[in-house]
């Protein structure tokens, strides 16, 4: 990059695990950070035993691809903060941070003396970010929980899935991720601030509250038109034809989101009779008989293949596309020219998709084994 990385200079000290933190801090790295992650005695992150799927390594052991996922970058200690010496290092790397993450139960920071009303005392800049499944107060603030948990108590999993299925969680931990990029957001803008004021600021995101916020559009449903949205397979809850459609040899995506659209879908086809039926004359009523329209679609598409229908449907310039599986999708990005991944000393992983200047962001690290640079971080006896 013909440039500096933006956070490049900037300290992270990481004393969170599994995803939501790790994630933040893998976004401050990618964009020129130096992140410091603390690590427990024995397995440290829990995610460095998650498996399978495992990958050999550089080092020819077994590595957690789960792990791998969320800390490129990084450079790894191994610290006990019950005991006292590691302790007084770890108070140490955070009072020489610039950002300091963690995701332990509330209180557990302050009552080893880092949290940011402490550190503070001598670093007045410092930014810290906690990351919790309910919030750090109030009656729900002790009870432990994951992304799957926040998925079913948030309103997600009701969402999710055909609608007489039963309830599902979405196919990744999309809030475990979602509050990670949240709480990016939330420390980046501390940080600007940091600058601008010479304070730090503490920013917490809860996976909770994060569930709730990714309701978009359903949420708003709730609280403005009283409504009670329910899954409904791959349907749109106000556009059609916005869904998958079954062709002659597989499912492909349609989503004709406005009438210019729309009439696009019907010139594909060859049905412009479906432009003049009053079933489907505008948006409003395409959705109040959308399993009719879907009908009238697939009946067309079952003529030709998945393939055919989707460069017919782009000539007249209609999103769509077919169901990939994560190899088909890494293929057809290849294909078209998109760096998708990015490899570092027998790692390989999915990229940044943030791009600074036309230029994609790199990394100089792979994941750190534990305690990789623990002689090099920790103080001389």
């Amino acid at each position: 990059m013909s440039r500096p990385l933006p956070l490049a200079g900037t300290r992270v000290i990481d004393f969170s695990r599994v995803l939501a933190g790790p994630l933040i801090t893998q976004n401050l790295a990618d964009l020129g950070a130096e992140v410091i992650k603390i690590e427990r005695p024995g397995h440290g992150d829990d995610t460095r035993t998650w498996g399978p799927p495992w990958h050999p390594g550089a080092d020819g052991g077994r590595h957690s691809t789960y792990y791998e996922s969320l800390n490129r970058g990084k450079r790894s200690i191994v610290l006990d903060l019950f005991d006292d010496d590691d302790l007084a290092v770890a108070r140490s790397l955070a009072a020489g941070g610039d950002v300091v993450v963690d995701n332990f139960r509330p209180g557990f920071m302050a009552a080893r003396g880092l949290d940011r009303a402490t550190l503070a005392v001598d670093n007045p800049a410092v930014v810290t970010c906690t990351v919790t499944a309910f919030g750090e107060d109030g009656p729900a603030s002790t009870l432990p929980g994951y992304d799957l948990v926040a998925q079913a108590m948030g309103g997600l999993m009701h969402m999710t899935g055909e609608a007489d299925g039963r309830a599902l969680r979405v196919g990744v931990p999309i809030v475990d991720m979602t509050t990670g990029l949240y709480g990016t957001i939330g420390l980046l803008a501390a940080l600007t601030d940091a600058v601008r004021t010479g304070e730090g600021r503490h920013v917490a995101v809860s996976l909770f509250d994060t569930a709730l916020a990714s309701l978009g559009n359903h949420g708003s449903a709730t609280t403005m038109a009283g409504a009670d949205p329910h899954r409904d397979g791959n349907r749109h809850p106000s556009i059609a034809p916005y869904e998958a459609y079954e062709a002659s040899d597989g499912a492909l995506i349609i989503a004709a989101a406005n009438q210019k659209l729309f009439a696009g879908v019907c010139a594909a086809l060859d049905r412009p009779d479906l432009l003049d039926d009053p079933r489907f004359v505008d948006n409003p009523t395409r959705r109040a008989h959308i399993d009719e329209l879907a009908a009238e679609l697939e009946r067309t598409l079952a003529t030709d293949t998945r393939d055919a229908w989707v460069e017919k449907l782009r000539a007249h310039q209609v999103p769509t596309g077919p169901i990939n599986s994560i190899p088909e999708a890494l293929a057809w990005a290849d294909e078209m020219g998109i760096d998708a991944t990015v490899r570092a000393d027998g790692y390989v992983g999915i990229r940044s998709p943030i791009v600074l200047d036309g230029e994609r962001l790199d990394t100089s690290a792979p994941p750190p084994t534990l305690d990789q640079h623990g002689s090099d971080l920790r103080p001389p006896v």
